[in-house]
């Protein structure tokens, strides 16, 4: 009998498998995840820690369960695509960039951080940098601070315990004020922000909600302030607000609560 050589690479196997029992079951802990892999607790923390390190998997702090991180979701979504987030999100996405050619983001929150899953670029010759992957702050920026108001009670009291970096002279470092401006997107709906992350830049973004109301994501338009006025940034505005309601009822949204 000729003997086959097997070329399968034992780390990867064993990162695979424990990415596939997160997909397949949610949440888990090592201990769990060990006995259900046949793997030693310590192995499984070792494989863990790798990929945690590359976004691919993210911890609770409060019960110390591990659960998939948006890497392993945005390099999964090709396979989704037909009901997935950006699915839901490309026609908008590429009407919000023909209609004021600016920079139109797709973010969701990645832990205490951002991560831009989809741009679509301005054909200005004068544009902000965008790239998809790129990961940013929770406490600046227009989409950011969304996901961050809309965040779950223990995000939002982390981030404002910690370090707030100082981006501009304009990013909010004060926990209170910061607080306080987080109520006020709740309260409206939307953010509108201008030199808080990228001096001389603006950003007017809306959540984007999912089936159980949770918010999934938000959607940004963003530019060189020299080309926002009060009519194009109401124009903007409205926009923003019109592509977030379409995404969140293809998502599962309620009609009725849909913007």
């Amino acid at each position: 009998m000729v003997e086959t050589k097997s070329y399968r690479i034992a780390a990867i196997d064993r990162a695979l498998s424990v990415l596939e029992i997160l997909s397949e079951r949610g949440e888990l802990g090592i201990t769990e995840m060990a006995g259900e892999l046949g793997m030693t607790k310590s192995l499984v923390f070792r494989v863990l820690q790798t990929l945690e390190a590359r976004g691919y998997v993210v911890k609770d702090a409060v019960n110390a369960h591990y659960g998939l991180g948006y890497r392993a979701w945005h390099i999964g979504d090709e396979a989704a695509k037909q009901r997935g987030l950006l699915a839901a999100a490309e026609p908008s996405l590429e009407a919000l960039r023909d209609q004021f050619n600016e920079n139109v983001n797709l973010l969701v929150r990645d832990g205490l951080n951002t991560l831009v899953v989809a741009t679509r670029e301005s054909r200005h010759s004068m544009r902000l940098y965008a790239k998809a992957g790129r990961h940013g702050p929770l406490h600046a920026g227009g989409g950011s601070m969304v996901l961050l108001a809309y965040a779950p009670a223990q995000v939002r009291e982390e981030t404002l315990a910690g370090s707030l970096k100082q981006y501009t002279a304009e990013t909010i470092t004060d926990p209170v004020k910061l607080e306080s401006r987080l109520g006020q997107i709740t309260m409206h709906g939307h953010h509108i922000t201008r030199d808080d992350l990228d001096l001389g830049a603006f950003s007017i973004a809306a959540p984007i909600f999912g089936a159980g109301s949770d918010v999934l994501a938000a959607i940004s338009v963003a530019g060189p302030v020299t080309r926002l006025n009060e009519v194009v940034q109401n124009e903007i505005l409205a926009g923003v607000l019109k592509a977030a309601g379409q995404i969140s009822l293809a998502l599962g949204f309620p009609e009725k609560s849909a913007v």
